[in-house]
């Protein structure tokens, strides 16, 4: 069956005397299980079949030969008589050859997970003396939420069975359910007699979830960091070809990946043939990093104003064998998006400012901001100004001059950058805070913003 192999599931029971019989194999690659004793047999073997010693005559004229291989070490003891007990009894590893048991064939239906494509050798026997004929069958996976039909043979039957034969035919299904699964198997057919009868035969088998998937969201100023950290539950080890978070709407995502060097940039055939990542089995562990930010697309942005959805992961794997799995997360929630209307952000700060110079002097620092409108109206006009209440200490940095500045309209989506001339009275490293911005139309106050560390210097 082209290298795979096949176990028996026991059915779940069929009603009354049939002619026929069900009888399902799962279709599954070996597990690999490194034996440390291997397999070993005598070296005389490879010169005479098993068979040999059974003709005395024979064995009397190969005694010398075979006398002859003990002698060089390659066989037991030159003392052993030649029967099958002697042979079977290994005193040095020079007198067997080993072969690994690396390839073990599953003992019974195995172990089904979420992901992985669940292949079934269906054989439908006739078992009586006789022939039966129009045979419709059916196969299908039936779990708590649905039925998924997989096979049916209604608009063109199975013309005959002869007696003591077979139809055999393979199913596959996507497994996308954690749980009971039951697979379930139906025939209808004539007898001998002519009778119409109906066999049903149901196999089952559970799902488990191969991969525990935890998340944790943190938010730091305007980025958000997601923490996805994979263990593996089955008995055999993964091989992650990819785990990409895809983001929500307005998202973007960098993977963080401590590993990866600058030199490799550009590097097409690491791109290419990406080594994939190992998750040992039985509890082995990889956690994977990513930074998400808030995009803007140039088109007026769709509103998400208090949602907290960031997006979902897409995992695929291969096992030791390379035989495929695939799972997606259901959607990943962050804390609730509060949407501002409006942004305020520092475009060009001096690096170092000088303490209490007067105007005249030109000694004045002067601070160029942007002004965002993050909304799809027109807001505005506004007013700037630095707020001197609600202050736990006094004012070091001040505004020279006009105190309230007016700026026009913005459109939606609009920004417009202005500049505000600023003294500071303090040495060292300060903060410019208190930051008001007022909508003359709305009448609405927004919150102070943006916080800006400088650094005053005597001179």
């Amino acid at each position: 069956m082209s290298g795979t192999n096949t176990t028996a599931a026991t059915p779940g029971g069929s009603i009354g005397p049939h002619a026929l019989a069900f009888r399902v194999m799962r279709l599954c690659r070996p597990t690999f299980q490194v034996d440390t004793t291997p397999l070993r047999f005598d070296p005389f073997d490879l010169l005479a079949g098993e068979d040999f010693f059974d003709d005395p005559i024979a064995s009397d004229n190969f005694s010398s030969l075979k006398s002859a291989v003990d002698s060089q070490s390659i066989g037991s003891d030159s003392s052993a008589d030649l029967t099958y007990r002697t042979r079977l009894l290994l005193d040095q590893p020079s007198d067997a050859m080993g072969i690994p048991g690396l390839l073990v064939l599953p003992q019974s239906f195995g172990a089904i997970y979420l992901g992985e494509t669940f292949c079934s050798y269906i054989s439908i026997n006739n078992s009586s003396n006789f022939e039966v004929r129009e045979i419709h069958i059916k196969a299908e996976i039936q779990t708590e939420r649905q039925r998924i039909m997989l096979l049916d043979t209604s608009k063109s039957p199975v013309e005959s069975i002869r007696a003591g034969g077979r139809y055999d035919f393979i199913v596959e299904h996507d497994v996308k359910e954690l749980g009971a699964h039951t697979l379930v198997c139906t025939a209808l057919y004539n007898d001998n007699e002519g009778d119409r009868k109906y066999l049903p035969q149901f196999f089952k088998f559970m799902v488990a979830n191969p991969l525990s998937v935890r998340t944790k969201v943190r938010v730091v100023k305007d980025t958000t960091f997601l923490e996805a950290c994979l263990e593996n539950n089955t008995k055999s080890n993964l091989y992650m070809d990819q785990v990409d978070f895809e983001p929500a709407q307005n998202w973007g995502a960098t993977l963080l990946n401590a590993d990866h060097h600058s030199s490799e940039k550009g590097d097409k055939i690491s791109e290419v043939f990406k080594q994939p990542t190992l998750i040992r089995s039985g509890g082995g562990i990889h956690n994977y990093l990513y930074q998400l930010k808030m995009v803007s697309h140039g088109s007026p942005r769709m509103s998400v104003e208090g949602s907290n959805i960031l997006g979902k992961l897409q995992i695929t794997w291969r096992t030791n064998l390379g035989e495929p799995g695939r799972l997606q997360t259901q959607q990943i929630l962050g804390s609730p998006i509060r949407h501002k209307e409006i942004d305020l952000q520092a475009m060009d700060v001096p690096s170092v400012i000088n303490l209490e110079k007067p105007f005249e002097a030109s000694i004045l620092f002067d601070v160029r901001l942007n002004l965002t409108n993050q909304t799809d109206r027109l807001l505005g006009p506004f007013e700037v100004w630095l707020s001197q209440s609600g202050l736990s200490s006094e004012q070091v940095v001040m505004v020279n001059g006009i105190q309230t500045m007016a700026l026009p309209r913005l459109q939606a989506f609009g920004s417009s950058d202005f500049h505000l001339n600023l003294i500071a009275t303090k040495l060292g490293v300060q903060k410019i805070t208190g930051i008001i911005v007022f909508d003359t139309s709305e009448k609405k106050t927004y919150d102070p913003m943006l916080n800006l560390e400088i650094f005053v210097d005597a001179n």
